[in-house]
């Protein structure tokens, strides 16, 4: 049974049309796999919808059917959710720390800390990230990553 863990990058684009949206679907629709996210996805995600809308990539109808069907994905347990507790804060200090240079934002050093937590306990067998500078951080974490906006 392959584990994914998707943060917020990747997690929007099964929600809404873009690059990357039919790798998504297709992991987030594989019957066997176990589908994990952090806490903070969450919340990440109803932040992604808001900013399409005030971008005007949706209007105010999708972006209540998107706000909508992803309670109702996450109430039905489409994800795993995984809390962030203070082991994870303590990691992602640590990743902080250690990419500096990098730019790592607090967010996505939580991300990966959860990620890093989950192949630890678990062997995530992807870490389902679009955003480049997260996912070249995690490859150097030894985790597998898999960039959906990359073909």
């Amino acid at each position: 049974m392959p584990v994914y863990l998707l943060d917020s990058s990747a997690l929007g684009k099964y929600y809404h049309q873009e690059v990357g949206t039919i790798d998504v679907i297709r992991l987030v629709q594989e019957p066997t796999a176990r589908h994990i996210v952090s806490r903070l996805t969450i919340t990440e995600s109803y932040a992604v919808f808001a900013r399409k809308m005030r971008t005007g990539a949706i209007d105010e109808d999708e972006f209540e059917r998107l706000w909508q069907q992803f309670g109702v994905d996450v109430a039905q347990g489409l994800f795993e959710i995984v809390r962030i507790v203070e082991s994870h804060h303590g990691e992602a200090e640590r990743l902080i720390r250690k990419y500096a240079r990098r730019s790592l934002r607090t967010s996505d050093a939580l991300q990966l800390a959860v990620a890093l937590d989950v192949n630890r306990r678990t062997i995530l067998d992807q870490f389902v990230c679009a955003d480049i500078r997260l996912c070249e951080i995690a490859t150097e974490e030894q985790l597998s990553v898999f960039n959906p906006a990359q073909p």
